[in-house]
């Protein structure tokens, strides 16, 4: 292949480098792929400069020519051809994955072509995949019959368990689909309520955060985890081991020495150029060599991440650590495991320089001194301190620890110590670690395949289960507080009507007994004057007095301490809801516990507080305090009486008399109309303060309920898994073999128990004997188990 491009001063092949992306696309490098990347090197001739741009590429450094800008340079002659070579790339491997389909799709986007135009040269790649694997040189790691027949017994284990966990897996997603949706026309139905308040923008503001949450995060992590089960498809019929651990600890050192092969980079001999995962496969057999655990890519991705994203298809971790570094912080990583429920091996690498020549005559002379587990330099201080860091991280320490020293067994395949090999590799005890992997496929290769298919799938829907009830329980809560609050609120509005009515009344009473204490001068004054004159001046007084100005004042105050009165009881309990709401409504991620912005929570007290704001203003009846019947009471008293001092006397006493009268009468007007203003402004407040919650409980209650019947649905699910897992684990225990179906687990599990990672309670339906003992099955598994007849 040849599809030179001038890229700055350099002379690229693009149509390999675009192979070499595509190598990359779903983010691990099978062996496959590297060998076929060899062939066409060695057939093109490829040069050094395109090497070394391969090298950045695969190291996915920052400085790398981009796919875009290769795809775009291809010219149009060179396209047909090089679409051939990338399908045949994505072939090779034996699993079509759909970040690489993303890649060809873009390609043929960019290039203009039809999907049909696609498909029929991924036809022809197909064909030319079966071919090549057809001529693959099969080798086996262990041979022997027993190998052979446990091969078979996992990969029939495998096949049964994929279908029983992707319906669980379709049955999850369909239940947070139908959430969503349920969120969604919940939302809708809270917008569409008609209220002053601002209920329904709060609620459903909240709302939308949550349904937001599940769709953009929690779906998709599950899309991504049903991607990962989807993979595991192609190797249902391999045994997978993981190798992890921190950098230069010493994973591709053991890759090299189990699969025989350095994993070098193409024609420039580096141990290590990619950050990605590596896969290497034998006929059943899949080792996977991922990046180191604590370091960070130049894109910002950690290794870390990298290497997570392979643990759900393997069957055994094998992690590995070595004996002059063991910090607390490279078992942190464990709890990433813990989540999985994955069985562990560690592999303590023994590190000597045996390079030396001195040293490794005193090696050979006693290689079981550098073993020894007591004594000064014993390895027995660097095993408790292993069990202690992995107790504090992991679930338990139900694993093994295998002593081991890498560098003898790699010297013992370098020509140059040939004379000592046998010796080396026996020193070595990398068998030791082999019967190891021997024992979790022969003896426990059918429970190991159950697990990864079942067991630690029920860790992926028991967190968007865990996450579901959270927001159940936070809805619920908030909606209990809001019934208390309530109440409170109900109550402070009562007692505020009645301080403000009483103070109310009281002003009136105030104003009108300044007036009545003025009657008595005001007669004195002005008993002489007849009626039209008196009322006249009667009025003015009234004015001077600022009657009707007071109590329109009395009103307003009367109205501001009812206002202020439940402003106060309303922000105390908005402060109260707005801190309940930060700590119970928050988010649950797979990944972290992270939470959505708090700044979007419910902000009820100002809500509620804009109701009383917008109350009635009292409208007093019209002041009219005449003096009524004073000029006929006049002429009758200058009829009867002669005596001007008596005249006076009766004058004084008529006019006293009607206008107290007159007075009495309208403050008992005045007082019970505005009594009855405020009761009818408090009451339309108290109607509606309580419309604003009962709105707001009830979208509350509506949440909940629809989180309630996804939480059932999941919790049926986590069941149904837990209960195939345990089926498996009674069968495996019992040496025996039944098809994976719902029938068969039902005649057999009546009840399961799990603490997800930590224990599980089997009940089954009748009495059974096991053929292996609790603790052997408790360190297969790697939880605490309890098994007895329901």
């Amino acid at each position: 292949m040849s599809y030179s491009s001038t890229v700055g001063s350099k002379q690229l092949d693009l149509g390999f480098l675009l192979l070499v992306h595509l190598v990359c696309a779903d983010q691990q490098i099978h062996s496959e792929e590297i060998k076929y990347l060899n062939e066409l090197s060695d057939r093109a001739n490829i040069s050094q400069q395109t090497k070394d741009e391969m090298d950045k590429i695969l190291a996915q450094d920052p400085n790398h020519i981009t796919v875009d800008k290769i795809i775009n340079s291809i010219s149009t002659n060179e396209q047909s051809e090089l679409i051939r070579q990338i399908l045949a790339m994505a072939y090779v491997d034996g699993d079509f994955a759909s970040l690489e389909k993303e890649l060809i799709q873009k390609t043929g986007t960019i290039w203009n072509w039809s999907e049909k135009e696609i498909d029929w040269h991924r036809q022809y790649a197909e064909k030319f995949a079966d071919n090549r694997k057809a001529k693959v040189k099969q080798e086996i790691l262990f041979n022997g019959e027993e190998y052979v027949q446990a091969i078979k017994s996992c990969s029939k284990i495998a096949q049964e368990d994929y279908q029983y966990a992707e319906l669980a897996f379709n049955k999850t997603e369909a239940t947070l689909k139908t959430l969503i949706f349920s969120l969604g026309e919940v939302m809708l139905r809270i917008e569409d309520k008609d209220t002053k308040a601002t209920t329904a923008r709060e609620v459903a503001k909240q709302l939308d955060e949550s349904r937001k949450h599940l769709d953009t995060q929690i779906l998709g992590e599950l899309n991504q985890v049903k991607q990962s089960h989807q993979a595991k498809q192609r190797a249902l019929s391999y045994f997978t081991i993981a190798f992890m651990g921190r950098t230069k600890a010493g994973k591709s050192t053991l890759h090299s020495i189990i699969t025989q092969e350095g994993w070098e980079s193409i024609g420039v001999g580096k141990q290590r150029t990619t950050r990605f995962n590596r896969i290497y496969e034998w006929k059943n057999i899949r080792i996977i060599d991922t990046p180191g655990i604590g370091a960070a890519d130049a894109g910002g991705r950690g290794d870390e991440e990298i290497a997570k994203s392979i643990v759900n298809e393997a069957d055994v971790i094998c992690y590995v650590v070595t004996n002059d570094s063991i910090q607390e912080t490279e078992f942190k990583f464990l709890e990433q495991l813990k989540g999985k429920t994955k069985p562990l091996i560690i592999l303590l690498n023994i590190k000597h320089n045996l390079r030396d020549s001195k040293r490794l005559q005193h090696f050979l002379q006693n290689p079981h001194k550098l073993f020894a587990k007591d004594g000064k330099s014993g390895i027995d201080g660097h095993i408790n301190r292993i069990r202690r860091y992995a107790n504090e991280h992991y679930a338990n320490d139900y694993f093994d620890i295998v002593p081991v020293m890498l560098l003898a067994a790699q010297l013992s395949s370098e020509p140059e110590h040939q004379q000592n090999k046998d010796k080396l590799y026996k020193a070595s005890r990398i068998q030791d670690f082999l019967d190891s992997i021997r024992e979790s496929l022969i003896k426990y290769g059918t429970i190991r395949r159950s697990q990864t298919f079942l067991g630690s799938a029920v860790g992926t829907i028991k967190q968007p289960d865990e996450w579901i009830t959270k927001q159940k329980q936070a809805y619920q809560k908030f909606s209990n507080t809001l019934s208390s609050k309530q109440e409170k609120i109900c109550q402070d509005i009562r007692n505020a009507q009645r301080d403000s009515c009483e103070y109310l009344e009281q002003q009136i009473q105030a104003a009108f007994q300044d007036v009545l204490n003025a009657i008595p001068q005001f007669a004195e004054n002005y008993w002489e004057t007849d009626e039209q004159e008196l009322n006249r001046i009667w009025k003015q007084q009234l004015n001077i007095m600022k009657l009707e100005k007071r109590l329109k004042l009395s009103n307003e105050e009367a109205v501001a301490k009812f206002n202020q009165a439940i402003e106060e009881s309303l922000e105390e309990v908005g402060k109260e809801l707005q801190l309940i709401s930060k700590i119970n409504l928050g988010g649950f991620n797979l990944n972290n516990q992270d939470s959505f912005d708090v700044q979007k929570l419910f902000k009820i007290g100002g809500g509620i507080i804009g109701l009383v704001g917008a109350g009635l203003m009292f409208v007093a009846p019209p002041i009219g305090i005449a003096v009524g019947l004073v000029g006929a009471g006049l002429n009758l008293i200058s009829n009867w009486f002669t005596s001007k001092a008596e005249k006076r006397r009766k004058a004084v006493e008529q006019i006293n008399r009607s206008l107290r009268y007159q007075v009495l009468k309208q403050r008992r007007a005045i007082t019970d109309k505005a009594i009855e203003n405020l009761e009818k402004y408090s009451s339309d407040i108290f109607t509606s303060i309580n419309s604003y919650f009962d709105e707001l409980t009830e979208g509350l209650d509506d949440i909940s309920n629809q989180l309630q019947k996804a939480q059932s649905s999941l919790e049926a699910t986590v069941n149904y898994l837990n209960s195939g897992y345990a089926k498996r684990i009674i069968d495996w225990s019992m040496e025996q073999y039944e098809p994976l179906t719902v029938e068969n687990v039902k005649k057999a599990i009546a009840k399961v128990e799990r603490n997800f990672g930590q224990n599980i309670t089997i009940q089954t339906k009748a009495e059974i004997e096991l053929k292996k003992s609790l603790s052997e099955i408790k360190q297969v598994i790697q939880e605490d188990i309890s098994i007895k007849p329901y």
